[in-house]
């Protein structure tokens, strides 16, 4: 349990209060404190006044949705995002990643498998990842990208860029990695504490997200390159196809 100086604060947007009430009560007794609004609006507006080490969203909200309020949070700030669904379509779970969820998870699930979700998301969200052979600095530059693993800050043209813990995580690899093709069970093994399917979409929504961020067309790309049927691959933007 954590202790009173080392506190996660949380922030949960959803509607239903007798399920904050529930899920308040559960977290609270691992160390978590956990602040509850009922509305998108509001839930924009706290997230963005406060700080907070994770947010945890439900998709079905009056009003501003879920989604509107992931795409509104990630116009500014990066905090680590779990969705709450009770519709469970692919569609829907696709749609909250590409606009910068860092997990998704039925509303139906129990308050134990949320605490396992809410504490991998978080771990990713602070880790540092490993240092390899081929890169043992602090940084990795690569053309006009820099990434900083200490503080898990990467910049483009010295602009910070926006990116959610998965995001960070995918480009470290890749950039370990340069020039050499990484499949997209490689990315799932090597970015670890996410319960993918390694035929699931959701390695490519998070890459088709990072790549948008990177202002890199995939279909001439500067940096991450497709290599069809076999994964990714991160180049120097100087390199020719």
């Amino acid at each position: 349990m954590q202790t009173p100086n080392t506190i996660t604060r949380l922030l949960l947007v959803d509607d239903d209060e007798k399920f904050c009430r529930l899920i308040s009560d559960y977290l609270s007794r691992f160390g978590y404190e956990v602040h509850a609004v009922h509305s998108g609006t509001e839930g924009v507006q706290v997230a963005k006044d406060d700080s907070w080490h994770a947010i945890i969203l439900d998709v079905m909200l009056p009003g501003m949705d879920g989604f509107e309020v992931l795409q509104k949070l990630r116009e500014s700030i990066a905090t680590p995002v779990l969705m709450l669904t009770s519709l469970g379509e692919e569609t829907d779970r696709i749609v909250g990643l590409e606009l910068g969820a860092d997990d998704y998870l039925p509303k139906t699930s129990s308050p134990r498998e949320l605490l396992a979700r809410l504490r991998a998301v978080l771990r990713r969200a602070t880790r540092p990842l490993p240092e390899t052979a081929e890169q043992p600095a602090q940084e990795i530059v690569i053309g006009p990208i820099r990434i900083n693993l200490g503080a898990r800050v990467a910049f483009l043209d010295e602009e910070t860029l926006p990116l959610t813990p998965v995001e960070f995580d995918i480009l470290v690899v890749l950039a370990n990695s340069r020039g050499r093709v990484k499949s997209r069970e490689e990315l799932i093994n090597e970015i670890r504490d996410r319960n993918y399917d390694v035929y699931d979409r959701s390695i490519d929504v998070h890459v088709s997200a990072l790549r948008k961020k990177l202002h890199d067309d995939p279909k001439s790309p500067k940096f991450i390159r497709t290599v069809r049927a076999a994964g990714y691959m991160l180049i120097h933007p100087n390199e020719k196809l």
